[in-house]
Order: structure tokens, then sequence, then C-alpha cells
């Protein structure tokens, strides 16, 4: 994430301005009121991820609009999709009004106009933001037109998969190359349109590789939420999404990586990250039963062959315990 606007060491007559130029450029084209303009602040930070944008947004009370008038004069096709994180925010769009609440989501197109505000009494209010080119969209207009301005509720599954992609990439603090943001950009798009699909029952409006990536996302979330359970395996995760044994295999192979591997992989990151905190005094073959090995030998077995440490020396080495 890259800051793109902090007014916090403007003087506070150009903090209103350089918020209008700067959501034109970063954003779209808006017009704004602010109900108290001496005590407005905001922050943009912003990272690019292929044609994509994601960004995470802090702002004081305001209203926002976009007219017709300002479409026809520009208008850069894009979807946008908010997730909001504090305040109450209202938005308007296609004849819906929704007010929502955090870890609520709404999607609005910017070829539609719209308006939006933060609710005064609120000392500042924020959200992620995804937005990306309409034509990245791989859902039809006649499913995504009637969902522009309508809250899109927490849900489990895919919901809750790209509410936690999104807020996981605001907070990296990992350089990403080119080729790992556009990667990335296509992921979210593709988790974006599955989020919709699932709002209005059209999953069958995904193309195939959507649906593909969007259910191995799912299916990454749903092996992160079970690590504990020592039976995990490919049957559970076939029976939770209601799919067959090939489905999984043919899905996790799409992604040249296998069930087995992805549960290995999170589990061990948990166990070396428990491993190396200081103020985790639990025994060592308690993290390795928190984390899905119930017998202290499976648990070294498989700590050595990752790591080539057994659990107790990697503690000592972490922890600098010699």
């Amino acid at each position: 994430m890259r800051t793109v606007l902090d007014t916090t060491d403007l003087p506070s007559k150009e903090r209103t301005s350089a918020w209008e130029e700067t959501a034109a450029l970063a954003l779209v084209t808006q017009r704004f009121r602010f109900p108290d303009p001496e005590r407005f602040g905001a922050l943009i930070r912003a990272m690019e991820l292929g044609a994509a944008q994601l960004s995470t947004i802090a702002y004081a009370p305001l209203v926002s609009y976009r007219s017709a008038r300002l479409i026809r004069q520009s208008d850069p096709e894009f979807y946008q999709l908010a997730l909001i994180t504090s305040g109450r925010q209202g938005v308007e769009q296609g004849g819906h009004e929704t007010l929502l609440s955090p870890g609520e989501m709404v999607l609005y197109d910017s070829s539609q106009p719209f308006q939006g505000r933060v609710d005064t009494g609120q000392e500042q209010s924020g959200c992620v933001l995804l937005q990306f080119p309409r034509r990245l969209m791989p859902l039809p207009d006649r499913v995504v037109r009637p969902v522009c301005g309508t809250a899109l509720k927490p849900t489990a599954g895919m919901g809750l998969v790209f509410r936690q992609m999104l807020t996981t990439l605001a907070d990296t603090d990992t350089e990403l190359s080119g080729s790992d943001q556009a990667r990335l950009g296509t992921t979210v798009v593709d988790l974006a349109a599955a989020v919709v699909a699932g709002h209005v029952e059209q999953a069958s409006a995904l193309p195939p590789e959507s649906r593909l990536s969007a259910l191995y996302h799912e299916m990454v979330g749903f092996i992160v939420r079970n690590l504990p359970d020592p039976h995990l395996g490919p049957a559970a995760v076939a029976e939770a999404h209601s799919v067959s044994l090939r489905t999984v295999h043919r899905v996790f192979r799409a992604h040249e990586t296998t069930v087995g591997d992805v549960i290995r992989r999170e589990r061990m990151s948990r166990c070396r990250r428990d491993l190396a905190d200081p103020r985790d005094a639990s025994p060592v073959r308690a993290i390795g039963a928190r984390w899905g090995y119930p017998r202290p030998s499976e648990f070294t077995r498989a700590f050595r062959a990752a790591t080539g440490m057994t659990p107790t020396e990697f503690r000592a080495v972490a922890q600098n315990r010699f």
C-alpha cells in the first residue's frame, strides 16, 4: 500500500479540495458536500493489482454524488466494491437505498448515477475498496445491474473468503512483484463475481474458469477454518462443498497443488508461529494438537519433514534458547 492522500499535515482550509482532487484521480469523479469542512480529514492508501486497484479509505462525514452529467463528462467504466470497516455509510444507486454497517459490502457502477454519505455524528468512517474495469467482470450485466446499490450481507463461504482476502491484502507489508499483482487482481475479481453471483443465486452465470478459481479459494478457506480437525482431508472438503472427491482433486490440480499440501502448509505455518512466540508457554505436544496433530510422534515427524528440525529444536532456535 502506498499513501495517496493524508490530510493530517495540510491546513484545514485545503483539506476538502485535496480530497476532491485526489478522489477524482484515484477513484472516480464525484461532487461532495462537507457538513463540517473545518474539521474534515481523510486518508487514502492504495495498491495496484494488475488492472484492478485496492484502496483503504478513511474519511470524516461527507456526502458524495455522481450525476448523469458527470458520467457523460468522464466515465472510466469501473465497478467498485466497498467493504465497510468502520462507521455507518449510506449508498443510493439504481433505485436502491442502503445503509451499511461494518462487515457489509456494496457494489456500485461508475456508469450509473449514485450518492453516498457518511452520517454526521461519527468522527470517521472507513472502507476497503476494490475497483476494476467493468470489462473484467465475468458476469453479464443482466446479473450485476440489479445488485448495484444493495447490501451484500455478511455470509459464510465465499463472502467470508472474499472479505478475508481483501483485509489481508490491505494489511500486507509484503512487496509484490508485477506478476503477483496481476495474478491477485484476477483472483479478487473472480471472488467478487462469485460473491455477487451467490447473492442473486446465479452461480451458473460465472464462466467455468471463474467458478473453478472461486471454488478453490472457498475450499482453502474451509481448510484454514478447520485445521484443528485431525480428520481434515479431501473427503471432508468434498462433503462440505457437496461435490465429488474427483472434483476436489481437479480443483486443486488446476492450481498445481493438492489438499494434503495445503493442509500441511497451513498447519506448519501456525505451528511455527506458535512455537516462536515467547508468550506461548504451551507444551510442544499441545501446540501440535491445537493444529491437527493429536499424536506427538506424528507431529514431530511432520514438523521435521517440513523444517529439518524437531518442534523442540525449532522453539529453542526461534526463541534464542540455547
